[in-house]
């Protein structure tokens, strides 16, 4: 590791996907990073939110209305879960929780 640097901590984190009938349909498996022991000014300077703000939702139906126009709703649960990092980061894997 460089000089200067510290592994952000990672845990695994496991789930059953059952079927409609309740059998056993797969198992899977992901390595997540513990992020929440990272200290602000230490390990990281900004944190971003990619999410909306209401006056602009209102803003957006408001005009839907006023043009007689339909508006759609969907929700983006893993919308930004595969972006892009430009920084280095560096994760220490543990293979015991």
């Amino acid at each position: 590791m460089p000089p200067g640097r510290k592994a952000i901590g990672s845990k695994w984190v496991y789930k059953v996907k059952n079927r409609m009938d309740r059998e056993v349909e797969r198992f899977k498996a992901r390595q997540v990073a513990r992020g929440y022991a990272q200290k602000y000014g230490i390990d990281y300077d900004e944190t971003f939110a990619p999410v909306v703000r209401f006056a602009s939702i209102h803003t957006l139906l408001v005009f839907a209305i006023q043009r007689d126009m339909l508006a759609h709703q969907m929700d983006m649960v893993t919308a930004f879960i595969n972006d892009n990092v430009d920084e280095e980061i560096y994760m220490q894997n543990k293979l015991n929780n």
